[in-house]
């Protein structure tokens, strides 16, 4: 994978250049020297998409079974109030 970084002001010259450049990797764009965006491949954006699940998600698909899912358990103290 390579990462191609470009200006803003190139980006707005070319563009067929950063786009030629996500089939290679993510194109890094900077505003002012400054890291601001970044353009994606869609099949790059597709496979990064994919990977963010949330919790419920994860369990509700068919292979669950394989996920390990262990967390630590609570232990909820109950105290006397004071209305005083």
């Amino acid at each position: 994978m390579t990462i191609t970084t470009l200006s803003s002001r190139t980006l707005n010259q070319d563009v067929s250049r950063a786009k030629k450049a996500t089939m290679n990797g993510p194109v890094f764009i900077t505003d002012r020297g400054k890291l601001a965006h970044v353009l994606l491949s869609f099949g790059d954006y597709q496979k990064l998409a994919r990977q963010r699940r949330n919790i419920a998600d994860a369990l509700a698909m068919p292979d669950a079974g394989d996920i390990e899912f262990d967390p630590p358990k609570v232990v909820i103290g109950v105290s006397s109030a004071d209305f005083r």
